[in-house]
């Protein structure tokens, strides 16, 4: 069968003990996942992926923004990291940065487009401007309002860099990438929002008043508050992408809610979801295009517990825990039906939740 055209997986490589890609490769290969996203520029990964038919987005680093704002400096970069392994290696979109609209620095936030535009012209100098898409994946807490979905709204210190942004996407046809995590929201609210609501699990749902909507999972409910976002500051024909979601398999004590179970649970969820080529209820027609995070736990992350245990494997190569990926490998056939799924209750149920419950920070 053919991998899940819309589902890919983020490759970090925060760790000291990470098996060389070519055991990545490897992999990926049997998992028949063909979309993959790193967090750098790594020559090592580009030569050792190229004449595979994985499709590559690389990132060019917060701290590189300044320098590539000069279109010179630009195709210097574009020159040295993407050409030289273009085609062979298939480098479909480079995310400049990660999560600036949502740190403290907006020397940065003023930067990032000027950057892009930089990095564009570039791209298209060299002759790669139809190949290669230029964006930055967001972090959910840009945003101002995300309940009920149509709510939608960033908020009002960063309006004036999204605009610019959303401006950018819309000229160039490229993708609005979120980061997105059902896990954190219900992380800070158990008390407030359904475990399974959060789970993907199709058990519960909620109706948007305005647009009365059915939302059974609070992934789609994100990333339509993201769409309606960008509508009012009148941009409503950029496709969204999740560069990012997942579930840690492990936590510490205060991080409710992340235990392998619930981390099988979402990502098979998830999984599920894909292999049946879903979009959002406010774009139901359009496949949602997702990341999972991540192939790997990185054990040299920073930060709580889960940061560190994010992975569907151990670098070792066992699983974490079984996600039913191994599905893909036995069936022949991309129904939902192919991927067993463990539910212990199939009631709808109703929640009222509270407007921030749905931002999610990462």
């Amino acid at each position: 069968m053919a991998g899940v055209e819309c589902l890919g997986i983020n490759y970090g490589q925060v760790g000291d003990n990470l098996p060389p890609p070519d055991k990545v490769l490897e992999l990926l290969t049997s998992l028949k996942i063909s979309k993959v996203r790193i967090y750098d520029t790594n020559p090592q990964i580009l030569a050792t992926f190229a004449n595979s038919k994985t499709e590559l987005i690389v990132t060019i680093e917060n701290e590189m923004l300044t320098q590539l704002m000069d279109p010179q400096q630009a195709v210097q970069w574009v020159a040295t990291h993407i050409k030289p392994y273009f085609p062979a290696a298939r480098i479909t979109g480079i995310a400049v940065g990660n999560e600036i609209f949502t740190g403290n620095d907006t020397a940065l936030m003023a930067n990032l487009v000027p950057a892009m535009i930089s990095i564009h012209g570039a791209l298209a100098q060299l002759g790669l401007g139809s190949y290669v898409h230029v964006s930055t994946p967001t972090s959910l807490a840009v945003l101002e309002e995300s309940f009920p979905p149509s709510a939608g709204s960033f908020k009002s210190q960063v309006a004036t860099y999204i605009s610019q942004f959303l401006q950018f996407l819309s000229s160039t046809k490229a993708p609005f990438w979120i980061n997105a995590y059902p896990y954190f929201a219900y992380k800070d609210n158990p008390d407030k929002i359904s475990l399974d609501y959060a789970l993907l699990n199709p058990m519960s749902y909620m109706v948007d008043p305005s647009t009365r909507l059915n939302y059974d999972n609070m992934l789609y409910a994100q990333v339509d508050a993201v769409i309606f976002a960008m509508a009012r500051l009148g941009f409503d024909g950029i496709e969204v992408r999740v560069s990012e979601t997942g579930w840690p398999s492990k936590g510490d004590l205060d991080e409710i809610g992340a235990t392998a179970q619930n981390a099988a649970i979402y990502n098979r969820n998830l999984l599920r979801r894909q292999l049946a080529n879903e979009g959002t209820p406010l774009r139901p027609n359009m496949r949602l295009e997702v990341y999972l995070f991540a192939l790997f736990n990185e054990d040299m992350k920073p930060g709580p517990t889960s940061e560190r245990n994010y992975g569907l494997y151990q670098p070792d190569g066992t699983m974490a825990y079984n996600v039913g990926l191994s599905a893909l490998l036995s069936s022949s056939s991309t129904s939902s039906a192919s991927i067993s799924l463990s539910s212990s209750a199939t009631k709808v149920l109703f929640f009222q939740f509270h407007p921030k419950d749905f931002v999610s920070i990462k």
